[in-house]
């Protein structure tokens, strides 16, 4: 069982974090403290990835200016780029210490499903969330995927696809993914 402080088995995630931990993807912020509230960002999630990978050796490509071969993401997000996994931003940036958006982690696994060989067919009508017209062009058929999959179910009616997602709910969507696709 999980041996965090602040994960009890009552928690809507408590499930999620077991199942990111046991599968090595995710570990605690301390050896006790999962910090189920903080911040997921875009280095930790393609790091959690690279992990699923079994962090197969890379080349740093220095596509983006602000990943050097000493950041601590290096290898993760080099790969993930040379697979075709994440793009990064238009500025040449990748922002690997920016939270994730929930539209941004649904493209990021859409795009590792897809690369992985996994069925992205799956497919839903945004058009029941009360915020599709927020959703960026970029994400539409991850999120479209991602809700037809399981994997995001939305928050009362909404996608909230700029908001960013705490540890607890990057868990929760990891573990729909690989209980989804990665059968």
């Amino acid at each position: 069982s999980v041996v965090f402080t602040d994960v009890s088995a009552d928690d809507w995630f408590y499930d999620a974090v077991q199942y990111v931990y046991d599968a090595g993807m995710m570990n605690g912020t301390s050896a006790t403290t999962f910090s189920p509230n903080g911040t997921i960002t875009r280095g930790m999630i393609v790091t959690m990835l690279y992990r699923l990978e079994g962090e197969p050796n890379v080349t740093i490509t220095g596509k983006f200016g602000d990943i050097t071969p000493a950041t601590w993401c290096a290898e993760a997000v080099s790969w993930a780029a040379a697979n075709g996994v994440v793009n990064g931003y238009e500025n040449g940036l990748f922002g690997k210490d920016d939270p994730i958006t929930r539209e941004q982690l649904a493209a990021i696994l859409y795009r590792y499903a897809d690369l992985k060989g996994y069925d992205i067919s799956d497919s839903a009508d945004l058009s029941s969330f009360s915020d599709t017209a927020s959703v960026s062009k970029y994400a539409v058929p991850a999120l479209e995927w991602a809700c037809g999959a399981g994997i995001v179910k939305g928050n009362d009616g909404r996608l909230l696809p700029k908001s960013t997602g705490s540890r607890a709910e990057a868990a929760v969507m990891l573990m729909r993914f690989m209980e989804t696709c990665a059968k």
